[in-house]
């Protein structure tokens, strides 16, 4: 965990490796740090937490370094420290804000998708959470980063994949509960976001190999993903309507 003190918006709040109460007087003092940058767009901590997004979207937290995020904010380090806190702490907030931007966009994905069929609500799905995250390439970038790199300090903020992974079951209609679905359920969803999570971070690399611009290139995304993945759930949801028509 982290330790020492962690300086907020003229706060000091000092936890330890043991701490609980640390560890939760931190998240709320940054949850109000985050709020504080979510309601005043332009302000210098919105201004840091947007340029810090993007550069530990692209470099990782290991390949960022705050001068770097200074640079790009325009101001010097001691602003950066003043309303962030250190690199940990900055890093953190981000993972923060991107659980929430991905945990508000799957709600507007399940209200589009409530109540169609399988397939509409997978090929909806698909093109939604396709053109959101083209859009915010960031968070792709993040959870590879995540998946397949260590940070030398264990974060107390992580992606909620598991609770994220559930909410998508739910909203296929792979599982009733989001909090108890099967770990069939889970790798079919996971299969879904990496794919458009591989296709999003690895467009510098993939564009220039099928040749296409850009609109180009996000419009076969959505058509290829939903081509190879749509079938092997329809086929499935129409076995299981078979069985019910046989077995009433």
């Amino acid at each position: 965990m982290l330790t020492g003190k962690i300086n907020l918006t003229f706060m000091f709040v000092p936890y330890s490796n043991t701490s609980n109460d640390g560890i939760i007087l931190w998240k709320k003092t940054m949850i109000t740090a985050l709020d504080k940058a979510r309601k005043n767009p332009g302000s210098m901590k919105a201004k840091i937490l947007v340029a810090a997004r993007g550069l530990f979207g692209e470099y990782g937290f290991h390949g960022t370094t705050t001068r770097m995020i200074a640079e790009k904010a325009k101001i010097d380090i001691s602003t950066l420290h003043y309303h962030w806190g250190d690199k940990r702490d900055l890093f953190e907030a981000v993972l923060m804000d991107i659980n929430r931007d991905l945990g508000r966009e799957l709600i507007e994905v399940e209200k589009k998708i409530h109540g169609r069929p399988l397939g509409d609500r997978i090929k909806i799905a698909i093109a939604a959470m396709t053109d959101y995250l083209f859009v915010h390439p960031e968070i792709s970038n993040l959870v590879l980063h995540r998946y397949f790199s260590k940070t030398r300090h264990e974060m107390i903020i992580d992606f909620k994949v598991p609770e994220f992974i559930g909410d998508i079951a739910r909203s296929m209609g792979l599982t009733k509960d989001a909090k108890k679905t099967p770990a069939r359920g889970l790798l079919e969803v996971l299969t879904v976001m990496n794919g458009i999570h591989n296709f999003v971070s690895g467009e510098n690399f993939f564009r220039p190999m099928v040749k296409l611009n850009r609109k180009d290139y996000i419009k076969m995304v959505k058509e290829t993903l939903q081509f190879v993945l749509i079938p092997g759930f329809t086929e499935r949801e129409g076995k299981k309507d078979q069985k019910v028509k046989k077995n009433p």
